[in-house]
């Protein structure tokens, strides 16, 4: 606990499991125990059948991880898909890693948040979670900005049987600092966006002297449309049409996207991606194959230094602070 307590004093005075893995990074794999790809869920804008066949898919072409979340609303599809693609591909639900998120709704007891914990499960049609995050620090409580903290405690009595970590979203240092400090449990792992334009370099290596494993949502950036609606005179380009990145990927005879993938998993972190088009889910599978030299991550963290941009921050529509302390805000 000392340990905890110094590394987080630190930060604010100034960051293999027996899968069967898909060959990504040795080193970086080395640092966490969930699959270095991630197939996700969000967003997927496609009919019930289609989400289904998307993660079968997946599965069948190698991810080893299923990202998903109640707040989604698409989980019994996403289920169906798991159920599917495990049959074809002959595998065994130990051989894959499954993530699900607490939704704000069910912040509380322990009653309130076993039933957000049941309704996942049943809806994925699954015996247990590998990892069962808090989406928000935010509840639906009115008035009530504390309430990730009693949250949290209540997460850490859910049964082995059917959660076997628990981990947070989207937390800021001050939050993460008061979730230890109140329950002495650190999380098993943090989920946040994480890009080439959102770096948050120094924040991922306290996460390391903590022991937290980190995942990232949004990879790719600001590929996805839901992060155009509006234009910004500092807007950064799409990060697929970086011309640094699609340089590099010349180079190294990779796509930008898998460029980008390659920078996140040498980073040590888990990259959460996600497509609809099987074409892309296989070349996405395939950044684990992109190579890059350390000169290829020193520009890359100039990208970092030339744009800044945090694309997912719902702060005004909740009014509530979030991301305190942190790049991008």
């Amino acid at each position: 606990m000392k340990q905890f307590l110094l590394a987080i004093l630190a930060f604010s005075n100034a960051g293999c499991s027996a899968f069967e893995f898909q060959t990504p990074i040795t080193e970086a794999q080395r640092t966490i125990s969930q699959p270095l790809l991630g197939f996700g869920t969000w967003n997927l804008k496609v009919s019930p059948e289609n989400t289904s066949a998307a993660v079968s898919i997946a599965i069948q072409t190698g991810y080893r991880q299923i990202d998903c979340a109640a707040a989604y609303r698409n989980e019994p599809a996403v289920g169906a898909g798991i159920a599917d693609g495990l049959k074809k591909a002959n595998l065994t639900r130990n051989q894959i890693w499954v993530t699900s998120k607490l939704w704000n709704d069910h912040h509380g007891d322990s009653t309130t948040v076993q039933a957000g914990l049941d309704q996942t499960l049943s809806d994925l049609g699954l015996e247990y979670l590998d990892l069962y995050l808090m989406h928000w620090p935010v509840s639906s409580v009115p008035n009530n900005h504390e309430e990730y903290i009693s949250t949290w405690a209540s997460m850490l009595t859910l049964p082995k049987s059917k959660v076997r970590h628990v981990g947070i979203c989207n937390f800021s240092p001050t939050q993460l600092k008061t979730l230890i400090t109140s329950t002495r449990e650190k999380p098993y792992a943090h989920q946040m966006e994480l890009h080439p334009y959102l770096q948050q370099s120094s924040w991922i290596k306290f996460h390391k002297q903590l022991g937290i494993s980190v995942s990232a949502y949004s990879p790719l950036g600001n590929n996805n449309p839901i992060y155009h609606n509006g234009e910004e005179k500092d807007y950064p380009p799409a990060l697929l049409e970086n011309k640094i990145l699609v340089k590099i990927a010349e180079k190294r005879n990779c796509t930008a996207a898998q460029v980008a993938l390659a920078w996140g998993m040498s980073r040590g972190t888990s990259v959460i991606l996600k497509s609809k088009h099987e074409e892309y889910i296989q070349e996405n599978f395939n950044a684990a194959e992109c190579t890059l030299k350390k000169s290829d991550l020193k520009k890359i963290e100039e990208v970092g230094e030339k744009w800044l941009k945090r694309y997912n921050n719902p702060s005004g529509a909740w009014k509530v602070d979030l991301f305190e302390g942190l790049d991008g805000v």
